[in-house]
């Protein structure tokens, strides 16, 4: 493909994209396809011979496109948002063509320093201390990695790193409503699924701080050693916030280290009426939000802040001698920041969302989808066949319908059945969750083209849909 080409079919795509978002509300939200429907209709061997671009692109059209699940759908009201916006998908496409590799300063100069800058802004216009520093990671399953890496090297020393676990045992605590992420850097990190602690939450599926420390003085008592809490601001079923600041202080207390997930939540800090959920945020060593889930940028682009630093590089820095320059001292190298060695230029759609949106136009987007969110539950509240199943803190909603004194096993049947039926429409896409045993259905009203009468277009479809 020569630069014409490229630009003819440029400018096609751009086109498309646009005519896609226009009309993005006639399609189906999920589609209605088997699995393997896809693959089995697309060739099997890879062509022997070069094909034109619009053979390639008519495939995407006919084949692929009948099998994507539209994130950016307004009705796209499920899991939690990967969302995009306008500015974000140009940048990501000047990302494309740049192609920088942005390991190290040198490799990138404006790469890193606008990294930097964009995460002092983010810091900043979210109530952050100022004694966070921060990196772009890719997704807040890899920061809670780092931070729990950095905890096990800094407990130890650094000692881990060099010469392995020895008899150590460490043990790491999050509620029994954490995300599955924490599950998982357990086996990643060395120390075993079998010592992730879960603690019991309340009514709210906020973590219980007497049940953290019964357990934390038992593990204590019985040898182990206390490594990490990971508490979370915005848990994953119903946005639960766990009570930082009185977890803080037994972190402090025990001199254990302490992360807090705010992967979807944390962009609900943009407002000053939301900060009373960082009380105590002193008191943390490490933080994660993600913009690509409610600030409008594309996936993947999760903010990662650290108060020590020098921890952090030390735990993750190797320099080989092709890697060494002589401003290395000067500059931040943030391939030495966290796993990765290579790393993508995603600074540049950030800076391109927060210019133009402006920090009073994110906030009020974030106003608008809270207040959308507060009409369904007005809705859900009025209307005696449902019931909520979580206190609203954010813009997230769990209910359940519940028409009649039902056995559990019956309502979780009922709901079950009504997911599938709306889900099935292809007008909205729901999913659900377990909460305390009970199934429940929920709500996310955050996606970057929501308007109100998608909201009341939901609740006409989710009456349709009830038996």
């Amino acid at each position: 493909m020569n630069v014409e080409n490229f630009r003819l079919h440029g400018h096609e795509l751009i086109d498309w994209i646009a005519d896609y978002y226009e009309n993005i509300e006639e399609l189906p939200v999920k589609p209605n396809v088997e699995p393997y429907e896809v693959f089995n209709n697309l060739k099997q061997k890879p062509p022997k011979n070069g094909e034109s671009f619009n053979v390639i692109f008519n495939d995407f059209n006919h084949k692929i496109l009948p099998g994507i699940t539209h994130w950016q759908h307004p009705k796209f009201l499920a899991y939690f948002p990967a969302n995009a916006s306008f500015p974000s998908i140009l940048a990501e496409l000047l990302t494309s063509a740049l192609g920088a590799q942005c390991m190290s300063w040198i490799t990138s100069p404006a790469a890193t320093e606008l990294e930097e800058l964009v995460m002092n802004w983010l810091r900043d216009m979210t109530g952050l201390p100022k004694e966070f520093s921060g990196v772009i990671e890719d997704t807040a399953s890899t920061s809670a990695l780092c931070s729990i890496l950095t905890a096990r090297e800094k407990i130890s020393d650094y000692k881990i790193n060099e010469s392995g676990f020895g008899n150590n045992i460490y043990r790491i605590y999050c509620s029994e409503e954490a995300h599955s992420s924490i599950e998982k850097a357990m086996k990643i990190a060395g120390i075993g699924r079998e010592n992730l602690v879960k603690i019991k939450t309340n009514d709210e599926f906020s973590m219980l701080t007497e049940d953290l420390e019964h357990k934390i003085l038992s593990d204590i008592q019985s040898g182990y050693k206390p490594l990490c809490v990971v508490a979370t601001l915005g848990t994953t079923s119903s946005t639960a916030v766990d009570p930082i600041e009185d977890i803080g202080k037994i972190c402090k207390k025990y001199g254990i280290w302490f992360h807090v997930d705010a992967a979807y939540a944390g962009t609900a800090m943009l407002l000053d009426e939301m900060r009373h959920h960082l009380k105590g945020i002193d008191y943390v060593d490490t933080y994660v939000f993600n913009p690509h889930k409610w600030m409008f940028t594309n996936f993947d682009c999760s903010a990662y802040f650290v108060r020590d630093k020098e921890a952090l590089i030390k735990t993750f820095d190797i320099l080989p001698e092709y890697l060494k320059t002589d401003l290395d001292t000067k500059v931040n190298n943030y391939r030495d920041w966290g796993i990765q060695l290579g790393r993508r230029f995603r600074a540049l759609k950030l800076w391109f969302v927060i210019r133009h949106y402006g920090t009073d136009g994110l906030k009020e987007k974030v106003k608008q989808h809270i207040n959308y969110a507060s009409i369904m539950k007005d809705y859900l509240d009025k209307d005696p066949d449902f019931e909520i199943m979580a206190p609203m803190l954010f813009n997230l909603i769990c209910f359940r319908y519940n028409p009649q004194n039902l056995i559990e096993e019956e309502i979780d049947l009922v709901n079950k059945e009504l997911l599938d039926t709306i889900n099935a429409t292809g007008k909205a896409f729901l999913t659900h969750t377990k909460l305390k045993g009970k199934f429940a259905l929920r709500f996310v009203a955050s996606n970057t083209n929501l308007e109100e009468r998608h909201i009341h277009e939901a609740w006409r479809l989710i009456q349709s849909c009830k038996q």
